[in-house]
């Protein structure tokens, strides 16, 4: 999958991205909630910096600003990022968030005390060397002990299952009833599959039909591990939905203090707000 094509989901999906939650005020809380209690185990009370460097529409950068934190977004999709900015400041708070391919951070060396990558995104990255690259970056922006929270779909049991749907949400809009849900073709590796991302948006006595296509990686969670270990973290822990309470397991990981090999683009110290866009 190309980096145009990942950008073209998540460009044309912002505008719709809410309507995956029944409640999405509500999940931004529950979700800072559960995360910030993770960041609180490891760095203490705070508040800290945090980089979401996949932050989407800003469902947990945004939560996160709100309590407290001094949170900045970036995300692969401009349209996507400007979003989160707007509704951070709708809510009365603030979140600076710019477009970055998470391969290629422009910020700063040790810039973070946290950095989030979460809701899956990185699955999209489809080879070995793009994840080495984007957790290298993740590991050069972090501080030193700084903490590293990646959030990621239960892969284990998808890969021996290898569903074709997901269960549908079903959301309260205006104008009625919306539903999304994916059907997945798997390919031949049983480790990659393409999704069709569907939206069923009420429009009077029809429906508009949006979807959308991407590819991912159904990455399992020693995999994972060994990728970042790999790529000089320590102190790799998972936290399943049932320990957590979070809707998908989280590998948290803290930036070792040896040397690592650094990432191939150097950092770019310019970093403009798109505040207060999206």
């Amino acid at each position: 999958m190309s980096e145009l094509s990942v950008r073209d989901f998540y460009d044309d999906l912002a505008r719709d991205y809410h309507l995956m939650f029944r409640d999405w005020d509500a999940s931004m809380a529950y979700q800072a909630e559960v995360l910030g209690g993770l960041l609180r185990e490891s760095l203490g009370a705070g508040p800290h910096s945090v980089l979401d460097c996949s932050c989407g529409i800003g469902t947990q950068a945004i939560g996160l600003a709100l309590a407290g934190h001094q949170v900045i977004g970036s995300d692969l999709s401009p349209v996507a990022a400007a979003r989160a900015a707007a509704e951070a400041a709708v809510r009365g708070s603030r979140l600076p968030a710019a477009a970055a391919d998470m391969r290629q951070l422009p910020f700063k060396d040790t810039s973070f005390d946290v950095v989030l990558c979460a809701d899956n995104s990185l699955a999209h990255l489809l080879s070995g060397q793009d994840l080495r690259a984007a957790l290298l970056g993740m590991r050069r922006v972090l501080r030193d002990d700084g903490l590293l929270m990646i959030t990621v779909r239960a892969y284990d049991e998808a890969r021996r299952t290898r569903p074709t749907t997901t269960p549908p949400q079903v959301t309260e809009t205006r104008d009625g009833q919306a539903i999304t849900f994916q059907l997945w073709r798997w390919h031949e590796d049983g480790e990659r599959y393409d999704q069709e991302h569907f939206q069923l948006i009420p429009a009077g006595n029809t429906w508009d039909v949006r979807v959308r296509r991407s590819t991912c990686w159904a990455l399992t969670t020693p995999q994972l591990t060994e990728f970042v270990a790999e790529a000089g973290f320590t102190d790799i822990t998972w936290h399943s939905p049932a320990s957590s309470g979070y809707y998908q397991p989280v590998l948290t990981a803290a930036r070792s203090l040896g040397a690592v090999a650094r990432t191939s683009a150097p950092p770019c110290p310019a970093f403009r707000s798109s505040m207060p866009n999206r």
